[in-house]
């Protein structure tokens, strides 16, 4: 795809470069705000006991959305070199000429700007903590030509709403926050390796790493481990919490959809493995749903 595919004379150039910028966001592909909303909002519930303040809700509901899509924004600057050899990803408005870096950098600055704006709303040591935030998802990108675990380091981006939703309600991060971090990062670091396990191939040829190159022939026992220790430490999670049966329902529900994705994904083809990655946002929703309902309507008390 080149940027002449793009011009039209009958559109206007101005509705044209916006469709640009929302590709760019992945604006048309909710499942990355998605896996990014659901962990934040297991630890603003926890937090809170039950509903959250209907503002630090929007804020950080919110928030995600800004900070994923600027997080995609930087992913594809940083990944400029490497798009256009990529099958998955030769078509996107940066790897194809459609956007430039300089815009590229222009939005996103935009939507940091905007999020910022949003937590400093918030009490100060969320602000503060916001400030890891935005090391952590700028920095993310350039990870995956130095090491083979950029997963993990996905999982800390990506989870790091969770001690700022604590410190946003209680104004202090408990040891719950960060066991709850803690299985996010695994979480995270699992199933985006689902998602290098399609682009492995391309990956290998170009020089870029992944945990994907990284575990080799042993993926799908590394997987194994990786998705036990998170329904393990979300096991821990629901103890120290306090939650009842609803959240155990829940988790068992967790179990059985992280048990078909090791089945569809067994023979290790990319499009089963693609199935598997997406399937997460319904693991993410049942733990969701299962701890908002331990906690409704009377709450518990949280660690």
């Amino acid at each position: 795809m080149t940027y002449e595919r793009y011009e039209s004379p009958t559109i206007p150039q101005w509705r044209l470069k916006l469709g640009l910028y929302w590709q760019l966001v992945r604006g048309d592909r909710p499942i990355g705000w998605l896996l990014l909303l659901w962990p934040t909002w297991w630890g603003l519930w926890l937090a809170a006991g039950g509903t959250p303040p209907w503002w630090t809700l929007f804020v950080f509901s919110a928030g995600v959305w800004l900070t994923r899509s600027a997080g995609c924004v930087i992913n594809d600057y940083a990944d400029r070199w490497l798009d256009p050899h990529v099958a998955r990803t030769k078509d996107r408005p940066l790897a194809s000429g459609a956007v430039s870096g300089r815009e590229a950098l222009a939005v996103f600055g935009v939507l940091m700007l905007v999020a910022f704006a949003l937590v400093l709303t918030l009490n100060r040591l969320t602000v503060w903590l916001s400030l890891v935030g935005l090391v952590l998802a700028a920095s993310y990108p350039y990870l995956k030509r130095y090491t083979y675990l950029p997963q993990v380091y996905l999982g800390m981006a990506f989870g790091w709403g969770i001690p700022m939703g604590f410190a946003a309600v209680l104004g202090e991060v408990p040891a719950l926050a960060w066991l709850l971090y803690a299985a996010n990062i695994l979480w995270s670091t699992a199933y985006d390796t689902w998602y290098a396990m399609v682009d492995r191939e391309d990956d290998l040829r170009m020089g870029s790493k992944s945990t994907a190159i990284l575990f080799g022939d042993a993926d799908l026992t590394a997987q194994g481990v990786l998705f036990g220790l998170f329904l393990l430490a979300m096991g821990l999670v629901g103890q120290r919490a306090g939650l009842g049966v609803p959240y155990w329902v829940a988790l068992a529900v967790a179990v059985a959809l992280v048990a078909w994705q090791f089945w569809i994904c067994r023979r290790r083809e990319p499009g089963p493995c693609f199935r598997a990655f997406l399937a997460n946002h319904w693991v993410g929703l049942a733990l969701f749903a299962g701890i908002a309902a331990a906690l409704w309507p009377t709450g518990a008390a949280t660690a």
